[in-house]
C-alpha cells in the first residue's frame, strides 16, 4: 500500500475544515496510508518587507525539508504548477505509484514555498490561477487525491 503524506504550514483552526480533512482522510485510508504532518507558521509583521518574506518563506522551507521522507516523490503545490483534470491528475498518481512507495504533497503557508522545496518536486501541483488559504487547499488536496485513488480504482465515487 502506498503512503501518502501531506506535508504543510500552519494547523487547522475552523471545525468545518478539521471535520472535512478527517472524512477525506478516513476515506483515503482504504487506499493509502495517510499521514498529515504539520509545521509551525512563521510569524512576520503585518506589513512585512520583501526580506522579511523571503526570510519567512526560507525558515518554513527547512521546516518542511525535514519532515519529507527519504525517497518519496515530492509534489510541491505551487502557483506555477500545472493543472489537471480529476482523471488526468488521477493517471499521474498511478504513474509516479508504480516508482515510488511514497508520495509527499507539500503546501507552504501564506507567502508560498522556497525554491528549494519547489526544486524537489518530481511534479508541481496547481489549483488554478485563483489562490486558496493554505488551509482549504489542503481538504481540496485531500478531496482530489481521494477522487484520483477512487477512478483508478474504479470507484463510483468520480461520475
Amino acid at each position: 500500500m502506498i503512503s501518502v503524506h501531506i506535508i504543510c504550514v500552519g494547523r487547522l483552526k475552523e471545525n468545518y475544515l478539521k471535520d472535512g480533512c478527517a472524512e477525506y482522510i478516513k476515506r483515503l485510508s482504504a487506499f493509502a496510508k495517510v499521514n498529515v504532518v504539520e509545521v509551525s507558521e512563521e510569524r512576520c509583521s503585518d506589513n512585512p518587507s520583501d526580506a522579511e518574506i523571503r526570510n519567512v518563506i526560507e525558515k518554513e522551507g527547512c521546516r518542511i525539508l525535514s519532515k519529507i521522507p527519504k525517497g518519496s516523490c515530492v509534489i510541491p503545490l505551487c502557483i506555477e504548477g500545472r493543472e489537471y483534470s480529476s482523471p488526468d491528475f488521477s493517471a499521474e498518481i498511478e504513474r509516479l505509484s508504480m516508482n515510488y512507495s511514497s508520495l509527499s504533497f507539500v503546501i507552504g503557508g501564506s507567502f508560498g514555498l522556497s525554491d528549494e522545496v519547489k526544486a524537489l518536486g518530481k511534479m508541481k501541483l496547481s489549483f488554478g490561477k485563483m489562490t486558496l488559504p493554505h488551509q482549504l487547499a489542503r481538504m481540496v488536496l485531500l478531496e482530489q487525491i481521494y477522487r484520483a485513488f477512487s477512478i483508478s480504482n474504479h470507484s463510483k465515487y468520480h461520475k
